[in-house]
């Protein structure tokens, strides 16, 4: 059982609501949902019941079919189950519950019974299939569960990230020795991901093409989910062009350029289930920045990002049946002849949205010119936009972070220019290596 930050969020919501609403872990597959669940049941209970809607007994179904006297329903449970439940010191976790949605709308009853805690867990949660026919109860407080971040992959892996956090905090070079071993390891980051079960064949093997072989189950695993939605194709289509179409540096997502046909209703349709699933990360762009971003962005102007930098990187050279060991090689030593910064892009995007914040983004026509000046991402802190540029070498050129500088200057607080290289300024300017974007989020 890996160190998750989630696991401090379900005590938040055990002592806080003391049972008034159910906890749902919602995320994609393999992020580890089960896992957290079970272990918080186990250490923060005396008795728990976990009932796997996957794998599922007729008796257990049977047991669901009639909640309406609640007390023959818990004898029933604990009678197949064998399992004791104790009033107020129990918990009942419902996993995979969006197989099964007639137990998520019974989690209104059941709550306001009172005696047991629950927490449902479940993928493609809020797809349209899978509530289309019940009502979703007002009772639940959701936490959403993203694969882990670089700091608790450094948890994993024997790292320290305390380190890095007060190597932030004294604001100075910290020496190209220091800073290119701190580089080493958030690529590995970027080549292993997030997924509990990548990192632990890496942290079982220290071999890559292990890891990769992981990788790829997972991505097969989530094609077939969304071929589930959608038996045209088309979803996975979209899915699969995410990384080309970052690689081709485009303004925004094209439905056309992933189906190779016209975009109709339906690819809008099939690109809103995409976004529900959670395996995409969408950023919008905003028209106008001001302190409130979401009042400006344009739903229809958007970038998409994968939910985990190590199925980005394996989805990025998917093409490369032969030599993915070499090119694991030359990402670790930062040798690779592409520009990627669309790579380093994903492996911020990911940091952000695991802080809970939305993702914006924002784009501006040069004047007396057909091209445009881009901001990759942007945060609020204080009343204050906080733009960030993110790099994958060279920082010499900043010019669109500097217009905006001058464009919004009323509205503007810090500004950040995140690669690879060591802590700087560069007048308002501030440069920061990628392993210290948490701290950027953390401190707004």
């Amino acid at each position: 059982m890996f160190k998750r930050k989630v696991y401090d969020k379900l005590l938040e919501w055990k002592n806080e609501w003391n049972g008034a609403y159910a906890c749902l872990l919602e995320g994609t597959r393999r992020v580890g949902k089960t896992t957290i669940a079970e272990e918080f049941a186990r250490n923060e209970y005396e008795s728990y019941i976990l009932i796997d809607f996957s794998n599922v007994s007729r008796e257990i179904i049977d047991i669901f079919d009639d909640i309406s006297k609640l007390d023959v329903f818990f004898l029933r449970l604990q009678m197949e189950t064998g399992v004791t439940l104790i009033d107020r010191k129990s918990v009942i976790i419902l996993d995979e519950i969006q197989l099964f949605p007639k137990a998520r709308q019974a989690i209104k009853h059941l709550v306001k019974d009172g005696r047991y805690d629950y927490i449902e867990t479940g993928s493609l949660i809020s797809i349209k299939k899978n509530v289309k026919d019940i009502l979703i109860p007002s009772e639940e407080h959701k936490i959403h569960v993203y694969p882990m971040d670089y700091e608790e992959f450094l948890w994993a892996t024997g790292g320290n990230p305390n380190v890095i956090r007060k190597a932030y905090e004294s604001n100075i070079a910290l020496g190209n020795a220091i800073n290119r071993s701190a580089m080493r390891d958030f690529r590995i980051y970027m080549a292993v991901g997030g997924m509990p079960q990548a990192v632990a064949a890496y942290i079982r093997s220290n071999n890559f093409e292990q890891v990769d072989k992981v990788k790829r189950e997972i991505i097969e695993l989530y094609y077939d989910d969304l071929k589930k939605i959608d038996s045209s194709g088309r979803l996975s289509d979209i899915y699969k062009s995410i990384p080309s179409q970052l690689a081709q540096k485009k303004k925004r997502f094209v439905i056309s350029a992933a189906t190779g046909k016209q975009k109709t209703r339906k690819d809008e349709e099939r690109l809103y289930e995409l976004i529900e699933s959670k395996m995409v990360l969408p950023c919008y762009n905003v028209s106008k920045p001001g302190i409130s971003l979401s009042q400006t962005k344009d739903i229809n102007n958007f970038k998409l990002y994968l939910s985990d930098i190590g199925l980005f990187t394996t989805m990025l050279f998917n093409d490369t049946e032969n030599g993915r060991e070499d090119i694991y090689k030359k990402l670790l030593s930062d040798k690779l002849d592409a520009d990627l910064g669309y790579l380093y892009e994903n492996a911020v995007a990911q940091i952000i949205k695991s802080y809970d914040k939305e993702l914006y983004y924002h784009t501006w026509k040069k004047k007396d010119s057909t091209h445009y000046y881009e901001i990759d991402f942007l945060l609020t802190s204080k009343n204050k936009i906080i733009p960030i540029e993110v790099k994958s070498s060279a920082i010499r050129n900043h010019e669109s972070i500097d217009e905006f500088a001058i464009k919004y200057s009323q509205n503007v607080g810090d500004r950040y220019l995140v690669s690879q290289k060591d802590v700087g300024t560069k007048g308002m300017l501030k440069l920061k290596p990628i392993y210290m974007m948490p701290n950027i989020v953390e401190q707004l």
